[in-house]
């Protein structure tokens, strides 16, 4: 292959790198506003969700409690409720830690993966 292929070629790839380049910003801002608003979205529902559901089993539990005030089951029940709490305390640490994170800018990641493939071909 002559030089002159070899300079062309080296150049067509990097006008198509540079006019990569602002489309790569576009698309990342427009990600970073849609992840934005989504975490923001999910984080507003998930704490919402996690005060009302300590409340109402915060109450529960203190009615459970005071049922059994006076009886002769209230040192198991005190320690039953104890007991229920440190369970779902682990199921809910085992839930989490199974979840799969959530997948940001993957739109701007399969974008440089088909531009890289390009490339590789542009260069073979």
């Amino acid at each position: 292959m002559s030089m002159r292929l070899k300079v062309t070629k080296w150049r067509n790839i990097g006008k198509f790198c540079v006019g990569r380049v602002t489309d790569y910003g576009e698309l990342l801002g427009v990600e970073l506003e849609e992840t934005r608003k989504r975490l923001v979205r999910e984080l507003s529902a998930l704490v919402a969700l996690a005060v009302a559901g300590l409340f109402t089993l915060s109450f529960l539990c203190i009615a459970i409690i005071a049922t059994a005030w006076r009886t002769p089951y209230f040192l198991p029940v005190v320690w039953g409720v104890a007991a229920t709490w440190l369970v779902v305390s682990f199921v809910s640490l085992l839930f989490v830690r199974s979840q799969k994170p959530g997948r940001s800018l993957h739109l701007l990641q399969g974008e440089l993966r088909s531009d890289l493939d390009t490339l590789k071909e542009a260069l073979e």
